[in-house]
């Protein structure tokens, strides 16, 4: 015979995880996007992006599915912004690092270089990662050059002070060193060369790309 009789103990036990499941129902909308977001990249670092679906992160993250749907609408649309999501930690990473640069272009160059390179070791691949999940999206195309285009911008304001170039050479000069450093970051993460000589190669072109000659062999 099950008994009908609840301890105090087992009554306080229960009240409180009925409490902290009432909670976590309550989070407000911006912390349970934040919430989602994290769990979104846990998937992706754990298991691919390959394997991230508004049902599979629902599940993982304990709510129900239309509540993925009410933050993201689609799968492209989680994708995005967990791509905005990384950008701007990269963009944030990219920003402290240069705060010590020095007053000349060879140490701006390097450090911007080096900076630039390590954000892609930081996300461990995720950007480019959920980037490649993307390829081909149309909203991806808009988005993926609004980032780069932000970029672009960054430079020109480091480089600016020490670059002998007009302002619209010096942006399309910019544009370029952004792609360079794309490209550069996909070899280093393909193990096609080291994160040391990803940055001293980026170091270099930026220092040819303004006329200064490169200090490395």
């Amino acid at each position: 015979m099950v008994s009908l009789i609840t301890s105090s103990d087992d009554m306080k036990i229960t009240g409180k995880g009925t409490a902290e499941a009432a909670t976590s129902r309550r989070l407000s909308k911006e912390r349970r996007r934040q919430q989602l977001l994290d769990t979104a990249l846990q998937i992706i670092r754990n298991e691919g992006a390959d394997r991230l679906t508004l049902g599979h992160l629902a599940a993982q993250a304990g709510v129900s599915k239309p509540i993925t749907y009410e933050h993201f609408g689609t799968r492209a649309g989680l994708l995005i912004e967990l791509y905005k999501l990384l950008d701007r930690q990269q963009v944030k990473a990219l920003r402290e690092a240069l705060k010590s640069v020095q007053q000349n272009l060879g140490n701006t160059a390097d450090v911007l270089a080096t900076a630039y390179i390590h954000c892609s070791v930081d996300t461990g691949g995720e950007w480019h990662a959920v980037g490649a999940a993307l390829s081909g999206s149309e909203e991806m195309g808009t988005v993926h050059q609004e980032l780069l285009a932000g970029y672009a911008r960054l430079f020109v304001a480091v480089l600016a002070p020490h670059s002998p170039l007009p302002p619209a050479d010096l942006h399309r000069c910019c544009v370029g060193l952004v792609g360079a450093g794309e490209a550069l970051s996909v070899m280093m993460l393909g193990g096609q060369c080291s994160e040391q000589e990803a940055a001293q190669a980026f170091s270099a072109l930026i220092r040819g790309g303004l006329g200064a000659p490169s200090p490395h062999p």
